[in-house]
């Protein structure tokens, strides 16, 4: 046990990373999910192709091979960013088709007859989807953009397969010296383990506070 005490240091730095990729990641996802879900829900054909597109192709790829296609074939296009930037930006690309079905699924609890209401007041459509329809939508959609904010977390581990230096690479590198695998995945895992549940619970408050009483 003493070998996570010497190693403190580096595991916490790369816990640190692990945490931020999964914030910033995050933040990007839920901007983007939401304007594709905005997208969606367009009556405007070619945003709603567009965005069907994006979500279709980021839901039906695997993020490993985005990732490896984005770190490893993306440089010789000209396009060369440093390992950690890119990994965020993967991530939020890919988890922002989830976060846009999650919100989409939010749209079908608004009633019709509100929609044709805020028209009929002369709302434009902008105004509908921000003052009417995203609003009501997204307290609908806590509960599921919080699973896909706990996917987001589980998915940073394979930044270590591009390279990135985060929590499950740290362990890695941490096993290989010391090879007590069992103790120091199982230590890695609880980690994990750990901040998922706080995603969980935070999103349980957040959709409690948010829940509409009709």
């Amino acid at each position: 046990m003493d070998f996570f005490v010497d190693s403190a240091g580096p595991l916490l730095t790369a816990l640190g990373t692990t945490i931020v990729m999964a914030l910033v990641a995050g933040v990007g996802a839920l901007v983007l999910g939401t304007l594709v879900a905005a997208a969606r829900i367009s009556p405007v054909p070619v945003l709603r192709g567009a965005a069907w597109a994006y979500t279709q192709f980021f839901v039906n790829v695997p993020l490993l091979a985005l990732l490896i296609l984005a770190v490893f074939a993306l440089p010789d296009a000209g396009l060369i960013m440093p390992l950690a930037p890119t990994t965020v930006l993967v991530l939020a690309l890919y988890e922002a088709a989830y976060v846009a079905e999650a919100v989409r699924s939010g749209v079908n609890t608004v009633g019709n007859g509100q929609i044709e209401a805020s028209r009929a007041l002369g709302l434009t459509l902008g105004q509908t989807l921000r003052l009417v329809v995203l609003p009501q939508s997204l307290r609908a959609a806590v509960q599921p953009i919080g699973n896909v904010m706990i996917a987001l977390t589980m998915n940073t581990a394979l930044a270590a397969a591009v390279g990135v230096v985060e929590l499950t690479s740290a362990v890695n590198k941490l096993n290989l010296v010391q090879a007590q695998p069992i103790l120091i995945f199982t230590a890695a895992g609880l980690v994990y383990m750990a901040r998922a549940l706080v995603i969980g619970l935070g999103a349980g408050r957040l959709e409690r506070k948010a829940a509409i009483v009709r």
